[in-house]
């Protein structure tokens, strides 16, 4: 489904939350959205993978990377596993990398950087907590739009139809 951010803004002024403008796109889907599952961990993917592995239909991947910029912690192989799963998009303040075959996988994908060294994978980290950056609070189970101009975040999902 395609999602205009600035609309939704405009409809449900008083119920989102913006996300500070810090993600570039590299996926090949540019608007996406659904209910946000959160994984929190610093330069290891291993927890990544797991979830992406999991049935993720109307759902969005959201990584607290803690703005890492020195290890990826998404590449082709997640973006392929995402696909495989249903997943919408991924959200990842952190880095990604393959950045070339990212653009050709027909899912969203932000993030803060690229980088070509991957992180480690011995899944060091946290699912479904609470993360924050970017200027809001992501609780798992809220619901995430993004599109070209930016991310916005609702407790309940947006009733669009």
């Amino acid at each position: 489904m395609e999602y205009n951010t600035s609309e939704l803004c405009d409809l449900f002024a008083d119920s989102v939350d913006v996300v500070d403008p810090i993600f570039a796109s590299y996926g090949g889907r540019d608007s996406f959205g659904g209910e946000i599952t959160t994984i929190k961990c610093y330069e290891d993917r291993g927890l990544v993978d797991r979830v992406l592995a999991q049935p993720g239909s109307g759902k969005v991947l959201l990584i607290d990377g803690g703005g890492s910029s020195r290890r990826a912690l998404l590449d082709a192989g997640s973006a392929q596993l995402a696909i495989d799963n249903d997943w919408e998009g991924i959200v990842c303040y952190g880095s990604v990398r393959e950045v070339e075959a990212l653009q050709d996988f027909d899912i969203g994908i932000l993030a803060i950087t690229s980088i070509p060294v991957n992180a480690e994978s011995d899944s060091i980290g946290d699912v479904d907590v609470p993360v924050n950056f970017g200027g809001v609070t992501f609780l798992p189970e809220d619901h995430l739009y993004a599109d070209s101009t930016g991310v916005i975040l609702s407790p309940e999902p947006l009733d669009i139809d």
